[in-house]
């Protein structure tokens, strides 16, 4: 199985919590955070809808992308998830 790494935003059922992840297999790391797997932010805030994910050219370049995201307003990382899944 071919893995990319992709850089990813989850929010919970209100859409008023949102997490910015990294990783080299999402369909993996969306069901670690679903079945609450995985321990920490995501799991105590029930953080499990992927709204968002971007896919990079390597590990480097997705980690670069993350703290670039995680360092934006909650606006514009909005707008970002909007821009490509406006449900």
């Amino acid at each position: 199985m071919r893995t990319e790494s992709c850089v990813y935003l989850l929010t919970n059922k209100h859409n008023n919590v949102l997490y910015t992840g990294v990783t080299n297999d999402l369909i993996r790391r969306v069901y670690e955070h679903k079945n609450k797997l995985v321990a920490g932010f995501t799991q105590k805030y029930n953080v499990d809808r992927l709204v968002y994910f971007e896919v990079c050219s390597g590990i480097v370049m997705a980690i670069e992308r993350e703290k670039q995201i995680k360092g934006w307003s909650r606006k514009k990382k909005h707008d970002l998830i909007n821009a490509l899944n406006p449900e």
